[in-house]
C-alpha cells in the first residue's frame, strides 16, 4: 500500500456506538493510502476538529448509524471555520436520520450545513474512497488502488466481530 500524503480523521459521531462500520472503513481508508486517525464512537464535534487541527487533517468523515447524525452534525462547519480550518473536507453517512426520508432531502439538508459528501446507508467504502480521491486530488495508479475485496471484508468483519 502506497500513502497518498492525505490525513484523516474520522469516528462515530454523538452518543452512537456502533463500531463495526468505523473500522472497516479505518481498513479501506488506510488500504487506499490514507494517514487515518481513528477517533472510535461516541465522538463530540470538538474532538473531530481537536484531531483535525492536531493531525492538520485534510477530511474529516463522519459514520452515524442510531438516526440522529443531522442533529449531531448541526453546526460543525461553523465550528470548523472558527477552529481556522475551513478548506477541511467534511464527510457523512450512514443511517443519518430518523425515519425513512428521501436521501436527495437529507442530502440537500446536509449540504445547507457545510458538508462536501453524505452518503446512505450501505454505501460501499469504495466510493468514499473515489470520492475522497477526487476531492482531495489524489491520483489514481491503477483501477483496484483502494479496492477492498470481498474476501478482505469478509475476513475484517469475522475479526473484528
Amino acid at each position: 500500500m502506497k500513502h497518498n500524503g492525505k490525513k484523516l480523521v474520522i469516528g462515530v459521531i454523538g452518543a452512537d456506538v456502533h463500531a463495526v462500520g468505523i473500522r472497516i472503513l479505518d481498513f479501506a481508508f488506510r488500504e487506499a493510502g490514507f494517514d487515518v486517525t481513528n477517533l472510535g464512537v461516541m465522538v463530540s464535534q470538538e474532538e473531530y476538529i481537536a484531531a483535525a487541527v492536531e493531525t492538520a487533517a485534510d477530511a474529516i468523515v463522519i459514520s452515524s448509524l442510531y438516526g440522529h447524525g443531522e442533529l449531531d452534525c448541526r453546526g460543525l462547519r461553523e465550528k470548523c471555520d472558527e477552529a481556522g480550518l475551513g478548506d477541511i473536507l467534511l464527510y457523512c453517512g450512514g443511517n443519518i436520520v430518523v425515519g425513512k426520508q428521501d436521501f436527495k432531502d437529507v442530502e440537500a439538508r446536509f449540504h445547507a450545513m457545510g458538508f462536501n459528501r453524505v452518503f446512505p446507508p450501505s454505501t460501499p467504502p469504495e466510493e468514499t474512497i473515489r470520492c475522497l480521491k477526487l476531492d482531495l486530488g489524489v491520483q489514481d495508479d491503477g483501477p483496484d488502488e483502494g479496492s477492498m475485496s470481498e474476501e478482505d471484508l469478509e475476513a475484517m468483519m469475522e475479526e473484528k466481530l
